[in-house]
């Protein structure tokens, strides 16, 4: 890893991933399919899993301390069993003032099983702050 880690430093690495590669906009992250992520007896891993994964590239890709996801869209390819390594790689494609575009793959053996687009923000201080000073509906 070129650049360090300025974001989600306390999440699980068994949950979510380890950081493989960091750069500028641009991250690798490696996750191993557990039994604990499955949701069936044939070892099917839940989606949200991948997803998480995904969601962990694209804040890694845009390293901001207060990065927080504000929309997504994803599309599932393939399932994913335990024991399936998977590989996201995610890249800031566009930024636009507080917003980050980030285009994420996640495949297993060189080959996708997710793809997403995310809506990265970086607001000013840190999500739970913000949404304290603002006055509720």
């Amino acid at each position: 890893m070129s650049a360090d880690q300025r974001t989600h430093e306390k999440i699980s690495a068994q949950l979510c991933g380890r950081a493989v590669e960091l750069g500028a906009g641009h991250a690798k992250v490696v996750l191993d399919a557990s039994q604990e992520m499955a949701a069936d007896g044939r070892g099917l891993i839940h989606g949200g899993f991948t997803f998480g994964l995904a969601d962990y590239a694209a804040m890694l890709a845009v390293n901001e301390p207060t990065v927080v996801l504000a929309n997504a869209t994803a599309k599932f390819l393939a399932p994913v069993v335990v024991g399936d390594r998977l590989e996201a790689e995610a890249t800031v494609e566009q930024t636009d003032g507080k917003k980050r575009s980030v285009k994420v793959t996640v495949r297993r053996a060189g080959a996708p099983v997710m793809e997403g687009e995310f809506l990265a923000v970086v607001p000013d201080g840190h999500i739970l702050d913000v949404a304290r000073s603002r006055p509720r509906a």
